[in-house]
């Protein structure tokens, strides 16, 4: 099949299995609800790809041609795919080690209620940044922010809404981050011009979301909810500190025997 053979798709010929992805989708979340991506999704996805592929044919594009062009999407998006995966494994650590738990303890002992929503946009831009990753800086330290909020009595939706807004103005301008990369990647532009050219929006948006933060945190009334607070630190501090103390102990008995 030679290449004066092949056609262009049409604007339609790109929409159609597009709008028929979306369509599968919301049919499977609508009969399926929260258990659509147990297998309804993939279905909807593998009938989508097949109607691409059908498309492809039309335009007289071989399986050949169309198979080299899945597999250089593939590793186009393999960073992102690996990175992803990290993200499950960093989590688990964290949460398994005693990460979050401490992060909870010493953060209600530090923060104080009239700077904490400020301080949490602050701490996950700087953390997401760091390592390139939103999702991991929400199911890592955004768990331990949640903590600190319910342990001060602060309010957990506005908290929650601190820590996406950190997260992901981190996310958008680390060079780490898996989409910053996969968008340049797909378009054929640079990494750190995108970046650049990113900041006309992330700049604004985190600063006018500092803003409405320090507002609400220091307009607040509360002053946080010390029983909740003391409550907190006291189940912690029976809970933990053994099994710290006889970590710290095991570890230092192996370095130091006598």
């Amino acid at each position: 099949m030679t290449e004066t053979m092949k056609k262009e798709p049409t604007l339609l010929d790109a929409l159609i299995p597009m709008f028929f992805l979306i369509g599968m989708l919301s049919l499977a979340v609508y009969i399926f609800g929260e258990d659509a991506s147990w297998g309804p999704n993939q279905i909807a996805l593998t009938f989508s790809s097949l109607i691409a592929a059908v498309i492809g044919l039309k335009n007289k594009h071989s399986w050949e041609a169309m198979g080299n062009g899945v597999a250089k999407s593939i590793n186009q998006a393999l960073p992102a795919i690996f990175i992803l995966l990290a993200v499950g494994a960093l989590i688990g650590t964290w949460v398994m080690s005693g990460t979050v738990t401490t992060m909870i303890y010493y953060g209600l002992k530090l923060l104080n209620p009239k700077i904490f929503y400020p301080t949490v946009v602050i701490v996950t831009a700087i953390i997401s940044a760091s390592i390139g990753s939103s999702w991991t800086t929400v199911g890592t330290i955004g768990v331990g922010l949640i903590g600190i909020a319910h342990g001060m009595g602060m309010s957990m939706g506005i908290t929650a809404g601190a820590i996406i807004s950190g997260a992901y103005f981190g996310d958008k301008l680390s060079p780490l981050s898996d989409t910053t990369n996969l968008a340049p990647a797909v378009a054929g532009t640079n990494l750190y011009k995108h970046i650049r050219h990113m900041l006309w929006t992330t700049l604004p948006s985190i600063v006018i979301a500092l803003i409405i933060f320090t507002v609400i945190g220091v307009s607040s009334t509360s002053e946080g909810n010390m029983t909740i607070k003391d409550d907190t630190l006291r189940i912690i501090e029976q809970t933990s500190a053994p099994a710290c103390g006889c970590l710290f102990r095991c570890l230092w008995s192996s370095f130091w025997p006598f």
